[in-house]
């Protein structure tokens, strides 16, 4: 999709799409199902679907992703649901043209104006972006994020591997092992998955430390290298995957394969604040001061 010639943040061209996705998707999607979509019917390539911003996000998703955001605070898509994106009634019958869509984001973008005004806070959007504003989902909320991925990038390739460990030990594998030895067919690891007193899995690993993004060829090694070993692998890389590479993880007739790549990864720091400390926020209650005015 070219860039040219687009009025307003480029995340706007992606509202009617967003919409049109979860028709087709019947009224609802993961968010995961809505981009592979939208890249299909765009003809988006895989070298745009993978170009990173700074915190190791994709620039395309992080563009969706705000799309969502508009169409939710328009009431077009439920922002309650979590996990999944559900059309409202208001949505199903929406169709915007580019000029409605970018009308669409100066009305609510001006109402972040007015609020930020009002509290004297800083709304989400800089009023100040002209151009493709996509990137402020890495603001202040987000600068740790960016942060830890340097820190990943920056380890040395054995000590991913024994941060990998501990990610799947806090994860509930039990006996995780790296091996990380040469001529393995790239395995740097194994574990295992106790699902219940009478189910459990074993699992091998491989960690892949770099910004590129893994293909189906590097899937299919993997997984030649696990089979009759194991009962299920994981690939975890701070870079990305190839559409062809999701595929081929899940192709029918072999294990299959799961996938983590940097935005998942740093996910699941963030939920298991490993290596990260919560902070506490607060926010003025203007009301509460009223009556003491």
């Amino acid at each position: 999709m070219t860039k040219n010639n687009v009025r307003g943040p480029q995340f706007v061209q992606f509202f009617q799409p967003v919409i049109n996705a979860l028709i087709e998707l019947g009224g609802s999607g993961q968010p995961s199902e809505v981009e592979e979509l939208i890249a299909e019917k765009l003809n988006i390539s895989e070298d745009e679907q993978n170009e990173q911003i700074s915190s190791g996000s994709s620039r395309f998703r992080n563009k969706v992703n705000w799309a969502r955001f508009y169409l939710a605070k328009a009431d077009f898509i439920d922002a309650s649901t979590r996990g999944v994106w559900s059309l409202t009634e208001k949505g199903r019958n929406t169709k915007l043209s580019h000029d409605e869509a970018l009308q669409l984001f100066q009305n609510i973008h001006q109402q972040f104006s007015v609020e930020r005004k009002k509290q004297k806070d800083k709304s989400p959007i800089h009023p100040e972006s002209k151009s493709d504003i996509s990137d402020e989902l890495q603001g202040e909320d987000n600068d740790h994020r960016v942060i830890l991925l340097g820190k990943l990038m920056a380890l040395p390739a054995d000590g991913f591997e024994r941060l990998c460990q501990r990610l799947l030990r806090e994860s509930g594998f039990e006996s995780v092992t790296v091996t990380g030895k040469s001529g393995d067919g790239g395995l740097d690891g194994n574990g295992v998955l106790q699902v219940n007193p009478f189910v459990s899995f074993k699992v091998l690993f491989q960690c892949k430390r770099y910004s590129g993004s893994v293909t189906p060829s590097q899937v299919r090694d993997f997984r030649g290298a696990m089979m009759g070993r194991a009962d299920k692998g994981i690939i975890l890389t701070t870079g990305t995957f190839t559409s062809e590479a999701k595929k081929e993880a899940v192709r029918d007739g072999v294990p299959p394969i799961e996938l983590v790549d940097g935005e998942k990864l740093l996910d699941m720091f963030e939920k298991l604040e490993l290596g990260l400390k919560p902070k506490i926020a607060y926010d003025i209650d203007e009301k509460f001061f009223d009556d003491f005015r």
